[in-house]
């Protein structure tokens, strides 16, 4: 979506203009200034300042910046999937002193207008939530669906002791009792659009027919696989013929949490605790191999599973629980 840098108001409810705000396109040059806006957002597990460059390139998405007396004060993200009817919102960020006071509806707002003045067949916004939803958010959004969050810290280097110690010095899969002796597969590009386009063996599997993949929901469409097919994900699954446990890996990335801090998201489907516990084993063990330092590990799965693996994470593996349970919802409204 080429727009220009400066925008203007685009002819938006009189409330909206008086709201003192200005708003541009985010560019390159603005990314030390929202930096200097979010320290500290998202409890030190911000993501954007690995994706910003990328989010600047992807054609079908636009960063939003808010301004109040030429400072950027807020920042929105708006990407358009699901074959060009949905908006998906992500990214939100106010600056601290500007909190509570009504400008992330009005960006928001501002953001719905400006996609229905480009893509007149958005009819659906679309976003994730962290927090206890309450009476008046279901007045707003209707809920898709939920995953429960479990939060894990540890040293890479302690955990991969550790699963050598489980493992007895092999493959951890062969110390642990599950409910298939055989391992879970890892799929690649053809293997992913065949098992999840052109059959519905994940129907059962996934939430609501929804892929989740590190906040980002998505519906099962050919244009949204397209998306997720570019980026880095490990893909897995217990069976590709009757598959019960599916898994998404985010490749580990830098956070801005520390010195040697990274960040690793798994997103967990299915219901069967033992191919879950399995599959989560497999990710960690490739994908904290060669890290050094810390890692905070967050994966998303069934919320009855979330207290065994818990469980299992605290005594077995001898890593942190950072938090307690909380959830990660998927919300909508429509586009009006």
């Amino acid at each position: 979506m080429k727009i220009d840098t400066s925008l203007t108001m685009l002819q938006l409810p009189e409330a909206l203009s008086q709201a003192g705000l200005q708003f541009s396109v985010a560019t390159e040059e603005d990314f030390d200034e929202i930096m200097a806006m979010s320290q500290n957002i998202y409890g030190g597990l911000d993501y954007l300042p690995t994706r910003y460059t990328d989010w600047l390139q992807e054609t079908n998405r636009t960063v939003i910046l808010a301004r109040k007396q030429g400072k950027v004060i807020a920042l929105e993200s708006v990407c358009v999937i699901d074959d060009g009817k949905t908006m998906l919102v992500e990214g939100l960020r106010v600056a601290p002193q500007e909190r509570g006071k009504g400008v992330a509806g009005v960006l928001l707002r501002f953001c719905c207008e400006l996609v229905k003045s480009k893509y007149p067949d958005v009819k659906v916004s679309r976003l994730t939530r962290d927090d206890q939803l309450g009476p008046k958010d279901f007045q707003k959004y209707r809920l898709i669906t939920k995953q429960g969050i479990l939060l894990l810290r540890f040293r890479a280097e302690d955990l991969k002791l550790r699963l050598s110690e489980l493992g007895q010095g092999g493959d951890i899969q062969s110390s642990l009792s599950t409910s298939s002796n055989l391992p879970p597969l890892h799929l690649d590009h053809t293997a992913v659009h065949r098992l999840y386009l052109t059959t519905d063996l994940m129907h059962g599997v996934l939430p609501n027919a929804t892929i989740i993949q590190d906040w980002q929901p998505f519906k099962l469409l050919p244009s949204n696989m397209a998306i997720l097919l570019k980026k880095d994900i490990d893909w897995m699954v217990d069976d590709v013929s009757n598959p019960t446990v599916a898994s998404l890996c985010t490749f580990p990335f830098r956070v801005p949490i520390g010195d040697d801090w990274y960040y690793l998201n798994i997103d967990m489907f299915g219901k069967d605790l033992d191919l879950v516990r399995q599959q989560f084993l497999c990710h960690l063990q490739r994908h904290t191999a060669t890290l050094k330092g810390h890692v905070m590990c967050q994966m998303f799965l069934d919320p009855p599973l979330w207290k065994s693996m818990a469980e299992f994470c605290h005594n077995t593996l001898s890593v942190e629980l950072v938090k307690e349970y909380t959830a990660q919802c998927v919300v909508e409204s429509d586009v009006v």
